[in-house]
């Protein structure tokens, strides 16, 4: 794969004449999450927040596999902070338990090729085929794209020289730009890396590991696999609709743009209205009249299940502001407070971090949204427990 810039090469026109084949095997593994021909469901709020439980993979019944559990979520995001773990890893073991470990998803990106990283995101290689058009039209911004016309001898030279001694990190490739790239923000005349992300974004590059957090880079044929099937870009888009619906169980039809990854469905799943929440929803049919049985998790705060706040609001009742970016005398929860899901109730926050130089989990506060009962707290500290023999720490303060 030389990059999705076109699909007029050999190999792209091979995978589109497999196209139609693979659009008519997720049409009718997805077509009943995609009708508008339904009566509109009407629910409370506990059947909501149980199908948001459900479908984030948090409920009693533990999943198994990573690649799994990666697949039916669509998504780990990939965030810096690791107060406790990082954040992808966090995910994982808060639906995996103490089977999973760090190695898994490592391997998983870099060994096996079922997961590939991607503007932050960990997500399944079985879904390239549905970002693969998206990149095709990248960029939109006028630009960014006369950023890549004036400099495309820089780009040519990065790609001819990870072709020739790739694998590579940034800091081995030099600076050839003519102009340089132009930002208020910490990317201001980072040409290098900023040439990276371009050529990720178009296809042309991929992250084919990491060595601490510094990206390791090649070309995207030699990490993407060579028989994807590149799916239409409007088909690939209401397709990325359903399966976010999936991982979601109920979401709003439009909501704000997010930078990355939407908090919206469109017209995926079946109509729905929550008894005392205004406006109408989609659900995602398949799970309506599924069983649900609980347990207690420790959430990170980039977790798709509070990721969106206005939804955690409005279903769970659930208030929460990371306060990693507040002076510490304005905190309410704590630095990187994990949200505490109980069944089907958001119940609190723990404010807690990982001092691995002092092998402990040192706990400073449970805030308990409303005072729990003797269940409650038992289940909480026995996660809490968890957590920290996960870490291969002790835990202080509890």
């Amino acid at each position: 794969m030389s990059g999705v810039s076109s699909i007029s090469s050999p190999s792209e026109r091979r995978r589109l004449a497999g196209a139609e084949h693979t659009l008519r095997r997720l049409n009718r593994r997805d077509r009943r999450v995609y009708r508008r021909d339904v009566d509109v469901h009407h629910i409370d709020r506990t059947k909501a927040r149980r199908l948001a439980v459900l479908a984030q993979v948090l409920d009693a019944e533990r999943p198994a596999d990573l690649v799994e559990v990666v697949e039916h979520l669509t998504l780990l995001q990939i965030d810096p902070t690791a107060a406790i773990a990082p954040n992808a890893d966090l995910v994982a073991w808060s639906r995996l338990g103490s089977s999973y470990r760090p190695e898994h998803l490592r391997d998983a990106l870099e060994q096996d090729r079922t997961l590939y990283e991607h503007s932050a995101m960990i997500r399944p290689m079985t879904d390239l085929g549905l970002f693969l058009p998206s990149m095709a039209v990248w960029p939109r911004s006028e630009q960014t794209r006369e950023w890549i016309r004036v400099n495309d001898a820089f780009r040519r030279d990065i790609l001819d020289l990870l072709a020739g001694s790739g694998p590579l990190q940034s800091r081995d490739i030099p600076d050839t730009s003519v102009e340089p790239w132009q930002s208020t923000g910490w990317t201001n005349d980072r040409n290098v890396t900023q040439m990276l992300e371009v050529l990720m974004m178009r296809g042309e590059v991929a992250i084919v590991g990491r060595r601490g957090r510094q990206r390791i880079w090649d070309l995207a044929e030699r990490v993407y696999p060579a028989d994807v099937t590149v799916i239409p870009l409007e088909e690939a888009l209401r397709l990325r609709d359903v399966r976010r619906l999936r991982s979601l169980g109920i979401a709003r039809e439009k909501r704000q743009e997010q930078a990355i990854e939407p908090y919206h469905v469109g017209h995926a799943g079946e109509p729905a209205v929550v008894d005392g929440v205004e406006g109408t929803w989609r659900v995602d049919p398949e799970i309506l009249d599924r069983p649900f049985t609980g347990r207690t998790a420790l959430l990170s705060p980039f977790d798709r299940l509070v990721h969106d706040r206005q939804r955690a609001e409005e279903l769970f009742g659930f208030e929460y502001v990371l306060e990693m970016y507040k002076p510490a005398a304005q905190r309410r929860w704590g630095y990187f407070a994990l949200p505490i899901l109980h069944h089907d109730q958001l119940v609190g926050k723990l404010d807690a971090r990982a001092d691995r130089k002092a092998g402990i989990l040192e706990v400073n506060a449970i805030h308990e949204d409303q005072p729990f009962d003797k269940e409650t707290t038992d289940s909480v500290r026995s996660e809490i427990e968890a957590l920290a023999a996960w870490l291969e720490l002790d835990v202080s303060g509890v």
